[in-house]
């Protein structure tokens, strides 16, 4: 927890339920300790979405699609979703949750490894949402940047680590050190990238929200 969790609990109670099926959709999810967004996440994402106007989003990381649900119903009615995901058993949980919110016309789901689809996907994204295996990061941001539009915005969930990304790599246990340097690379490069604007907020386990300037 990198915030006190009394001021992150009351902050979470001030939200409202919105809609029956996603709220039953994110129950189960948590229930079933599948790695969704954290709620105080949830909220930004709507914000951000509301704010931005997306009509093409991309997502790195369906998990059961809870994420690409959630995001997709703050879109406008033409509004549009690409996610990627490789787990077998989060695929078909994800297509059945598209099912059932009847969101299928709406959300297009790549199966396989992110770093080898993003080299494949072709044309711009409006906001693109990174929530997937916190090691790779590094690897998808050549093809998320070009992927992502002139005045676009990338979102880059999960980048605090708990707050073990402020610590030295040798106060992190020798089986995460990888990972640990991967995203203190990672942090880095959106930081001072120059096509980029990045500002990293303590909401959730970290969020890193990127804007593209140009050159």
């Amino acid at each position: 927890m990198i915030v006190n969790p009394g001021i992150v609990e009351y902050l979470n109670s001030l939200n409202r339920d919105e809609h029956e099926l996603l709220d039953a959709i994110e129950q189960e999810a948590r229930e079933n300790h599948v790695p969704i967004v954290k709620p105080e996440t949830k909220d930004l994402l709507k914000f951000l979405v509301l704010m931005q106007k997306p009509k093409r989003i991309l997502e790195v990381g369906a998990a059961v699609g809870f994420s690409a649900l959630y995001m997709n119903q703050y879109q406008d009615a033409e509004g549009t979703i690409v996610t990627i995901e490789r787990n077998e058993k989060r695929i078909q949980k994800a297509k059945e949750n598209f099912k059932r919110a009847k969101k299928e016309e709406s959300i297009t789901l790549l199966e396989g490894d992110a770093v080898s689809i993003l080299k494949e996907l072709e044309g711009t994204f409006d906001f693109i949402f990174v929530d997937a295996a916190k090691g790779q990061y590094i690897h998808f941001l050549e093809d998320v940047l070009r992927l992502l539009k002139q005045g676009g915005m990338l979102i880059s969930d999960n980048v605090l680590q708990d707050g073990d990304i402020a610590k030295s790599r040798y106060a992190i246990e020798r089986r995460d050190r990888t990972i640990h340097k991967r995203m203190r690379d990672y942090l880095y490069t959106i930081k001072n990238h120059k096509e980029l604007e990045t500002t990293i907020l303590p909401v959730g386990d970290g969020v890193a929200l990127s804007l593209k300037v140009g050159d």
